[in-house]
């Protein structure tokens, strides 16, 4: 893989890092629940967290990192009306498509790590993934919680 390469599969994470921070946030404003609300709150910070040392890594590696989130990206497109989506929604449908833009963020990460990634950026994406992974099934199983 190409430096070139490498810069395009880091910024793809950051933009679909910036997703998950924005989605995150959108489904913080559309639950009720305070506990639910900070939780959530907390996922969103910890994309943004990925996104800034992804960001790093661009930069070392001799790139611009992305800035935004991703627009016409099919893999995320739950993310990108999921404002309009939640109105008037119940947690467990707010929580529902959270979990729908996690799973893009899981396949994003999975299609980076499939590729032949230099072994520190994979060390980064690896961690990141399981990050990932983790946020997916707290919202998968607060969404089953809420059912």
């Amino acid at each position: 893989m190409d430096n070139d390469d490498v810069i395009a599969t880091l910024n793809h994470l950051i933009e679909i890092s910036h997703d998950g921070e924005q989605g995150f946030r959108t489904c913080a404003e559309g639950v009720r629940s305070p506990d639910l609300k900070t939780l959530l709150e907390a996922a969103a910070a910890r994309c943004a967290e990925g996104a800034a040392e992804l960001d790093a890594k661009v930069r070392t590696v001799g790139g611009e990192p992305a800035h935004g989130g991703t627009i016409s990206g099919s893999m995320h497109r739950a993310w990108t009306n999921i404002k309009s989506a939640i109105t008037g929604m119940s947690e467990h449908a707010v929580l529902a498509e959270c979990e729908s833009g996690e799973d893009a963020a899981v396949a994003a990460y999975e299609a980076a790590l499939q590729t032949s990634l230099p072994a520190d950026v994979r060390t980064i994406v690896e961690r990141q993934y399981q990050g990932v992974k983790a946020n997916h099934e707290r919202v998968h199983t607060l969404r089953n919680a809420a059912a």
